[in-house]
């Protein structure tokens, strides 16, 4: 098969890419680093020509509202007719779980258009609702940082290893369209609090952290199991206390 991964040498295309190589197929990491650029439509038509399977793995640079909207929005609109000209038989996108109820988010309300674009494109597909990766713990620790404390919503956490989401998409591709959205976690639920705490001290980190039920995620208010999956068909094989205690993983 042909394969094609748009994003394919960020974080999860790279090792979805390699994960691929190694299965004998021929596989395209597309992005605008080597001449395919979704949001100009550069480079679409001749690196989708034969294409089996797509993978979109891309995401926007900015998570402000406006930018953010204009990202999906814009590169579904150029990449989907492209894959329909293309005869391409299954298309494969990365989202999040939770996408639905987070609404009030701007980045999540992008997602969501990105999903309907998918389900209206004609083109069978399979939408991966992964949970937080590991990497994205000094992330959260950032964007929930008040007044020199680390202030998260008091909710539940079920984040998974990067490689694990890899290994799953990788996987998808080979596998028929399932035309719905699959959900995928890691193997263990945190409070979100005992999770951070856990990733601040690997990494030398000394921040008051505590829980607070009307703080927001991702500018959006969530109940204690909004980002959990509800019914995962997967859950990544990594545990945490493993992962970020590899010298690697502590930056």
């Amino acid at each position: 098969m042909k394969i094609v991964v748009i994003g394919g040498t960020g974080l999860i295309g790279s090792q979805t890419v390699k994960q691929l190589q190694q299965s004998g197929h021929e596989v395209i990491a597309a992005s605008p680093n080597n001449g395919v650029n979704t949001l100009t439509g550069e480079g679409l038509k001749e690196v989708l020509q034969g294409a089996n399977v797509v993978i979109d793995v891309s995401n926007s640079p900015s998570f402000d509202d406006v930018p953010v909207m204009n990202f999906f929005k814009t590169a579904n609109e150029n990449l989907l007719p492209a894959e329909k000209a293309a005869g391409v038989q299954h298309h494969i996108a990365l989202s999040v779980v939770g996408t639905q109820k987070l609404q009030a988010s701007g980045y999540f309300r992008a997602k969501q258009v990105q999903e309907d674009m998918i389900k209206a494109s004609g083109i069978p597909y399979t939408i991966v609702h992964a949970t937080q990766f590991f990497e994205f713990a000094g992330g959260i620790v950032g964007m929930s940082m008040v007044d020199g404390k680390v202030i998260v919503p008091a909710a539940n956490i079920q984040p998974i290893a990067s490689k694990d989401v890899a290994a799953f998409m990788a996987k998808t591709a080979l596998e028929q369209p399932a035309n719905k959205i699959l959900e995928i976690g890691g193997p263990e639920k945190y409070d979100m609090a005992a999770w951070v705490k856990q990733y601040l001290q690997a990494t030398h980190k000394n921040y008051e952290v505590s829980s607070d039920p009307q703080a927001l995620y991702s500018g959006a208010p969530i109940t204690a199991d909004t980002i959990v999956p509800e019914a995962a068909v997967s859950l990544g094989k990594t545990h945490y206390a493993e992962w970020i205690a590899m010298p690697e993983n502590q930056r």
